[in-house]
């Protein structure tokens, strides 16, 4: 009984930690509660690591991929001042896409995505990989890691049209896929209206004018939003001026510019009384000729006297920029962002070049506190059937299918799931319209999630150990070991109690049908002898006259301690006859 006991506790404490596990996976696979998930790549454990300048947790990324290795890059890449999420990196040498899935979100709104990569040379190869990287079914980007110690951050605004976000990486040929941080942050429909349900918006910079420490990096918790300001510092063209009051947003500002870089902003030295700016287009492998959405964020930090005047005009190669009241000059409102922008991308050309110029009326030269260009990506790919996905997902877990099941299981199509026949459509999602699962060695029960796609046709031949119904085969239940070392001394010890409890039975019998013989051979005989007690003397019986020429004597028979055999009785009963009527007991 102990051992059953201690056998069934350490069963019970075994299931409990596997449901912890998975509870404290799961968990981890959900927003905080801020909205953000963040992901430390490649973090070994379940342990969280804590990023030192915004205190936010990175989870390790066992709850959102299935794929990959956990890797360190080269310790001659560690630096005392490195964030803690690019100690190490998740590499993806197998397969040619392989997919974070980032879950709880809410289907239809808008989300910022972030990934980042710093190689570090983690393989040792020294050859920083090319790679393609997708959110969802729609491409994203190039990875493009220039320097073992180069960091590369790559961030879209989207609209995800699932409670769920996929982000993948695309093997091209040049190198082994990784990635060392992913973060999602959460923000209002409101914000960045240039990103909506067919078309995203891919970060190619966000600047912050002003400070003058150029590691002066703003972002959570001074932007509530997470998005990652970087300072661009020119002393030799530029003043700076700033303000320690609070610059508040206006209402239904469209981008929330956060008041702490809104308080610093540069203006034209030497008395000139024009900023320029500049960026050169950097085609894509999808998108050869790019559009860019521009926003100019401005907010006045002096409080001009009456008489003074700033006033500025806004030229993007070389064409004129209105106001949304028609207006060609802007007065930006003191301790007030606002911003300049439109909502169509720019016309393609090789360079964008920024003019911002002081009117005639202007006493003051014009001013800018920050600056974001973005990218703009077609997200026209539609994502296959939720009720699909639901379906093929139970299948890849209930037989932990490989191949290349990961990422969306029909698009794009050229990464379209081996053994799938997907239907494709321009108004509607695709399909899945047969599965091939024959010859894949595939064995236990086909999923009830089929049952949801009545239209679906499966093929499933080959399998002789999948069960196609309910009652071809039933699994026999398997039992632990340990179950099997305890039952097998019990079976033993209750055998061996059983054999000499028989034992103990049949001798117990067997003496008394010996006694019972010799009573009736006693009660039989013509001198009508009868067993009983003798003054201090054991119980005694006188035996029959012998036969001539017998040596055995007439004694007392001892019935504790002599047994007689058959030939003894045979003498004893003469040949078990009796002396008056000669019956033969024998037959």
């Amino acid at each position: 009984m102990p051992e059953r006991m201690v056998a069934t506790s350490w069963l019970l404490l075994i299931g409990l930690a596997a449901a912890a596990t998975a509870v404290v996976l799961q968990a981890r696979a959900q927003p905080d509660s801020i909205g953000f998930i963040s992901i430390d790549c490649g973090l070994p454990g379940t342990a969280n690591s804590v990023d030192d300048a915004t205190k936010l947790s990175y989870a390790p990324d066992a709850a959102f991929t299935d794929a990959g290795s956990n890797e360190n890059i080269s310790v001659e890449y560690v630096t005392p001042t490195l964030a803690k999420r690019y100690l190490n990196v998740r590499s993806f040498p197998d397969g040619e896409r392989n997919c974070y899935t980032l879950r709880s979100l809410v289907a239809g709104l808008k989300y910022l995505l972030r990934a980042e990569f710093r190689y570090g040379n983690y393989d040792g190869l020294n050859r920083p990989p090319i790679f393609d990287l997708y959110a969802g079914v729609n491409f994203w980007s190039r990875v493009n890691v220039s320097s073992p110690d180069g960091l590369e951050s790559l961030e879209a605004i989207v609209v995800v049209p699932d409670d769920y976000v996929q982000v993948c990486l695309v093997n091209t040929g040049s190198g082994t896929p990784f990635i060392s941080a992913l973060e999602l942050r959460p923000l209002k429909s409101s914000l960045y209206e240039q990103a909506n349900a067919t078309q995203g918006l891919v970060l190619f910079a966000r600047r912050n004018f002003g400070p003058t420490d150029a590691t002066d990096i703003i972002r959570y918790p001074d932007d509530p939003r997470d998005r990652v300001w970087l300072p661009l510092v020119n002393t030799a063209m530029w003043d700076v001026i700033s303000t320690t009051n609070k610059v508040q947003n206006l209402d239904k500002d469209p981008f929330e510019a956060p008041s702490k870089v809104m308080q610093t902003a540069i203006t034209p030295r030497n008395g000139s009384d024009n900023i320029t700016l500049f960026w050169d287009s950097e085609p894509q492998p999808r998108f050869p000729t790019p559009g860019y959405i521009l926003i100019l964020h401005f907010s006045e930090l002096r409080l001009l006297p009456s008489n003074a005047v700033r006033e500025f005009l806004i030229e993007v190669n070389e064409v004129l920029w209105r106001t949304s009241l028609g207006s060609t000059s802007i007065r930006p409102d003191y301790l007030y962002s606002d911003s300049f922008y439109r909502t169509a991308p720019l016309l393609a050309a090789a360079r964008y070049t920024v003019h911002i110029n002081a009117t005639v009326n202007s006493t003051l030269p014009p001013f800018i506190n920050a600056i974001e260009v973005y990218s703009v990506i077609p997200t026209t790919n539609a994502a296959t059937d939720s009720s699909d996905v639901s379906a093929i997902m139970a299948i890849k877990a209930k037989y932990g299918v490989q191949k290349n099941w990961a990422g969306d299981p029909c698009g794009p199509k050229t990464f379209a799931w081996d053994g799938l026949t997907c239907s494709y459509a321009i108004s509607s999602r695709s399909r899945i319209t047969a599965m091939d699962l024959s010859h894949n060695n595939l064995t236990g029960s086909i999923p009830d999630a089929l049952s949801q796609l009545p239209s679906l046709t499966v093929l499933y031949g080959n399998n002789p150990n999948l069960c196609t119904n309910a009652d071809s085969c039933k699994p026999p239940k398997r039992k632990s070991k340990l179950a099997i070392y305890i039952a097998i001394p019990v079976v033993l010890v209750v055998l061996i109690i059983l054999v000499i409890a028989l034992l103990f039975l049949f001798l117990r019998r067997k003496k008394q049908a010996d006694v019972c013989c010799m009573c009736h051979s006693g009660s039989t005989s013509t001198n009508h002898n009868t067993v009983k007690p003798q003054s201090e003397m054991p119980m005694s019986y006188a035996s029959a006259p012998l036969p001539q020429g017998d040596t055995y004597t007439q004694s007392s028979l001892h019935l504790e301690n002599r047994r007689f055999t058959y030939k003894e009785l045979e003498m004893i009963t003469n040949n078990f006859q009796d002396d008056d009527r000669g019956n033969q007991i024998d037959g």
